[in-house]
């Protein structure tokens, strides 16, 4: 990642943490590559592969020697520490090097017992620390994409969709949810993917009535609902589709169904304006939807923000009232579930132009039928 623009993003957030502290700490994987370039992912929730110490004049990555060779080669903005304790005992002494008192810390990927071991390692220190949520600060961060975050965006996009439109040739009756969920991993990887944005859903029959089915060993049958839920990874960006198809006829269940999760879709995305809430968003697909018969089946949210993670601001939601923006980057996914039956979602990813919305995904959705 070119530093110009990391620069940027530093001089954006230190703007914005200004008045509110004079530390910040960046435990995220999706903020430290962000604000620094560094790749390093976190192996579980409870290990890190480090944080970022942010001030008005300081920048330091403090790692360890699994990761300080490829700290040192990705980033030449931050002074790269290499713990020889655990980054808990050695953040009183970082935080003593750049005079820190009242400290943000992201507070979104810190366990209790992590601030646990800082607070105890921090009361056999000298240092007088006031801790204070980081969160509101970072979360408008990534919200709008420059331009080369929309391009890697679209490019990774596009591999997701290539992928596609080869694995749905091979679907058929027999194939069981986990065949079919290693091939569309497969098919994506060959196609140019880094990686997954996260594990295919592929569920069948009354199995996709579950809006996060896992895989297992159920056969497709000819006329029930077969939905796939996938995104690709390319160059840390992530994509979010769902197609809903069906091997030879369906119901009329069906057909209804689709049919009003592609007008409710439709809708959403041409009320999508700069300057309109995100609420307002959800509300008019879900009005539409719950004035049929299937009132109270469209459960979850519209839509969230796609970027560096799967899911982060802002959400097409009724919870968020964010004032939509150019830049942003937004799925629209109306669903129906059915339990006993199945369920339909139908999943695009748009981009909030001066315009209004421009949808991402470029391959026909009408055409349901294997």
């Amino acid at each position: 990642m070119k530093q110009s623009i990391i620069k940027e993003r530093i001089q954006r957030i230190r703007k914005r943490f200004t008045d509110l502290f004079d530390t910040l700490v960046i435990l995220s994987d999706e903020n430290r590559y962000y604000l620094s370039g560094y790749t390093g992912e976190d192996g579980s929730y409870d290990e890190t592969a480090g944080i970022l110490i942010i001030t008005q004049n300081d920048l330091i990555l403090a790692t360890d020697s699994r990761y300080d060779t490829q700290a040192k080669n990705e980033t030449d903005l931050y002074t790269v520490h290499c713990c020889k304790n655990s980054l808990a005992k050695e953040l009183p002494g970082l935080l003593k090097s750049v005079g820190a008192k009242r400290v943000g810390i992201e507070g979104a990927r810190l366990t209790y017992q992590q601030y646990q071991k800082i607070c105890d390692a921090l009361s056999t220190s000298e240092l007088s620390i006031e801790f204070t949520p980081a969160d509101d600060t970072l979360r408008p961060l990534r919200i709008n994409k420059d331009q080369g975050e929309l391009s890697k965006i679209k490019a990774v996009l596009a591999i997701a969709e290539r992928a596609f439109l080869e694995f749905r040739t091979k679907i058929h009756v027999g194939m069981t949810e986990k065949e079919a969920a290693w091939l569309l991993e497969q098919t994506m990887r060959q196609m140019g993917a880094d990686a997954l944005s996260f594990p295919v859903i592929a569920a069948s029959g009354p199995n996709s009535a579950l809006a996060h089915a896992i895989p297992g060993e159920r056969q497709f049958k000819a006329g029930e609902p077969l939905l796939f839920d996938f995104g690709a990874k390319l160059d840390g960006y992530c994509s979010d589709t769902t197609r809903t198809l069906v091997i030879g006829e369906p119901d009329n269940r069906f057909t209804e169904i689709y049919d009003i999760l592609f007008h409710a879709q439709q809708l959403a995305v041409d009320a999508v304006r700069t300057g309109v809430e995100a609420s307002a968003i959800d509300k008019i697909a879900r009005d539409y939807i719950d004035a049929t018969i299937y009132n109270g089946r469209f459960g979850h949210s519209l839509g969230h923000g796609v970027g560096l993670a799967i899911h982060e601001e802002p959400r097409f939601s009724r919870f968020d009232h964010t004032l939509l923006e150019p830049g942003m980057i937004v799925t629209v996914e109306p669903g129906i579930y059915i339990p006993e039956w199945g369920g339909i979602r139908l999943e695009n990813m748009i981009q909030v132009t001066d315009q209004g919305a421009e949808v991402l995904n470029t391959m026909d959705y009408r055409e349901f039928r294997l």
